[in-house]
Parts: structure tokens; C-alpha cells; sequence
């Protein structure tokens, strides 16, 4: 692992995810950007001394020598210390797990996919709400013509805990806000592009243009904590996103709703073993994870029967599960974000904050 060391709330997440199915075990690390702190947060995790690096360029040079060397890394920094990790251990030909956003910025973006595309290793984006098991379902139903012809997809991913002027202590926040770290793009980028991602994923549309309107509602933040955003999808759909993070009340309120010819879906992350499903003339239906009737691979993306609820370490889980399958070339990785899925995301930050400073035009990809 880089990064994910002492006080690193997605670090921790990672690891529980990795090892829910027994399919992962963390024995190297680069934990902090001080060889010191890396050092204590392995001693805190149960890393070998000489397997706690100081740097990640040490890390990568030296678990590619050995002959019981790490298999893959996972990289749970902050946005800007993506690039520089992905793009040394793909060179030294070591599989790669890397936290969203793929960047921050077009232009490492595209030096990660050229390294990607000549590098033997694989690559993989943690979007990881596309681990729910009703999320693959609802990808599964659309792709069958359950709903038709999509017309309309309506995502959105609201919270509050930045509604204030957060601790200055708060590690979370403080590179979050931060341009420098995070890329010029606050909610869209934290919360925005997992709400699109989810919005493609499930549907099979790329966005093709958008109109953004940003907002930083608390007095002195450089990046955006609020946005509302119209898109054009391929195949002629449209799309309505609205991402915050001064959204009083809301806890992590990632929901989702797609309408096609014939039927639509609703799914929310605060209740994820229930989505709704109707035909249009017909009686809503209420599915359930792992319920009857489901069929398809929806048993292989649960643990526990149906009514024991699986939340968010679990579909978490299920991305890092897959990830070990396409390691170790039982399968062929096709629910897993990757490049394409890291391009998809910078584009769209980016692309908001044209058409934000244009006073809320059309950008098109």
C-alpha cells in the first residue's frame, strides 16, 4: 500500500475490502510521506520493518527484485500523489489499485495511460460503489432491454459534513479543499465523479457534453462544494447530476435513477439491499439483494443470504475480489473501472470547471 498510514480514513477501508475474501494479505508499504510516520503506521499494521519503505520509489524498486515481491499495490493518497506511484510500480511491472479520481489533471492522465498500455500490469480505479451487488443487477437488467431505450439518468451524491468551515486539524478536509491536492476540483471531483461513474456503469452511456454550474457556498473555499449538472449521453439519453457537500441533512446520500422506454429503476447507497424496478402500466416491484428470481450472477456478488444486509465494505470488497480474479487471469475484469473509466472522470472535472467559469456553457468531449 502507499499511503493509508496513521489517521488515513480510505486506507483502512482498502484494507478491510482486500481481505474480506480472504483474496489479499498487506505486506509492503510506503504508509506516510516521511519514512518516520511510514515506519510507525507499519509497526501499527504488522508490516516487516524491512518492508516498510520510506518512499514509494524505493518500494517499487525493491519489491520488483525480490523474489516473493508484491503482486499489487494499492494506492490510497491523495489525488495529487497518484500519477507519480501508478505510473513507477507499472513500469516495474506491478499490478496497480488506485483510488478515484484517476488525477488531477488531463495531462498525468495521459502519462498513466501511456504507462498503463506499455506496462505488462494491470490496472485498476476503486470506484467502488459498482461492487453493490443491485448496482451490477440494474447494469445486468439494462443491458437485457429490461427498461427499453434509455431516455433519462438522474444521479446524485449529496453530503454536509463540509457545510462549515471544517477543523483546521481535519486531514480529510485539508487536502480536500486544497487545489494543489485535489486538483482544482472539490465536490466533483470527491463525490461527483462516483456519482457519474455510477451513472455509466449502470447504464452503458458515456457522457458526450455537459453544462456545469459550481457553487463554493462557505466563505474562503477555493473549490467547488456544490454543483448541478446537465448531460448529453450517447444514444441520444439525458442526464441531470447534482453532487454537494453543504447538503444539510445528507449523510452520504449517493442515489440513483435511470428511465427508459419501458421501465425504470431507483437505487439509493443509505439503503443498498432494496431497488426499485417498474414496468411501465405495471405494479412497482421491490427487488432485494440475493433475492428470488434474480438469477444471473447475482449470487456471485453477495456472501450472506437475503435480509442479512450487505453494505459498503462488502461491495467494496467485491472490487477488490474481482481485482484478484484478473490478477491471477480468472477473469476478464469486465466490472472493473480501469483507464478508460479514470479518463471518463477527469474529463468531467475539468470540463465542469470550463463551463462553470463560462457562465454555464456547453463543453463537449
Amino acid at each position: 500500500m502507499v499511503g493509508g498510514g496513521q489517521g488515513a480514513f480510505i486506507g483502512a477501508v482498502h484494507r478491510i475490502a482486500s481481505r474480506i475474501d480472504d483474496r489479499f494479505e498487506l505486506v509492503a508499504g510506503a504508509f506516510s510521506s516521511t519514512p518516520e510516520k511510514s515506519k510507525a503506521s507499519a509497526k501499527e499494521l504488522g508490516v516487516a520493518d524491512d518492508r516498510a519503505y520510506g518512499t514509494y520509489e524505493e518500494m517499487a524498486k525493491a519489491e520488483a527484485a525480490r523474489d516473493d515481491g508484491i503482486d499489487a499495490v494499492s494506492i490510497v493518497t491523495p489525488n495529487h500523489m497518484h500519477a507519480g506511484p501508478a505510473i513507477a510500480f507499472l513500469e516495474a511491472g506491478i499490478n496497480v489499485i488506485c483510488d478515484k479520481p484517476l488525477t488531477v489533471n488531463s495531462e498525468e492522465a495521459a502519462k498513466m495511460k501511456a504507462a498503463i498500455e506499455k506496462s505488462s500490469a494491470k490496472f485498476i480505479l476503486t470506484h467502488n460503489y459498482t461492487g453493490y451487488p443491485l448496482i451490477r443487477q440494474a447494469r445486468q437488467m439494462i443491458a437485457n432491454g429490461d427498461l427499453g431505450k434509455i431516455r433519462l439518468i438522474q444521479a446524485e451524491y449529496a453530503q454536509d459534513w463540509m457545510a462549515d468551515v471544517p477543523d483546521p486539524d481535519n486531514k480529510q478536509a485539508a487536502w480536500r479543499t486544497d487545489p494543489a491536492r485535489s486538483g482544482g476540483g472539490g465536490a466533483i471531483g470527491d463525490i461527483g465523479t462516483h456519482a457519474l461513474n455510477l451513472a455509466t456503469f449502470v447504464s452503458g452511456l458515456s457522457p458526450e457534453a455537459l453544462l456545469a454550474d459550481l457553487d463554493s457556498f462557505v466563505d474562503g473555499r477555493q473549490v467547488d462544494d456544490n454543483a448541478h449538472v446537465l448531460l448529453r449521453l450517447s444514444g441520444g439519453a439525458k442526464g441531470m447530476l447534482w453532487c454537494s457537500q453543504v447538503a444539510v441533512g445528507s449523510e452520504n446520500s449517493l442515489t440513483l435513477r435511470v428511465y427508459g422506454e419501458t421501465g425504470g429503476i431507483e437505487w439509493a447507497q443509505e439503503n443498498p439491499n432494496r431497488m426499485t424496478f417498474t414496468k411501465f402500466g405495471e405494479p412497482k416491484q421491490i427487488i432485494t439483494r440475493g433475492g428470488a428470481g434474480l438469477g444471473g450472477g447475482a449470487g456471485d456478488w453477495t456472501r450472506i443470504p437475503p435480509g442479512h444486509p450487505e453494505g459498503y465494505l462488502e461491495g467494496f470488497a467485491n472490487v477488490y475480489t474481482d481485482a484478484a480474479d484478473l490478477i491471477q487471469g480468472k477473469s476478464d475484469g469486465a466490472l472493473l473501472p480501469g483507464i478508460d473509466a479514470g479518463m471518463e472522470g477527469i474529463w468531467f472535472i475539468e470540463a465542469c470547471i470550463e463551463s462553470s467559469k463560462n457562465g454555464g456553457t456547453w463543453v463537449s468531449r
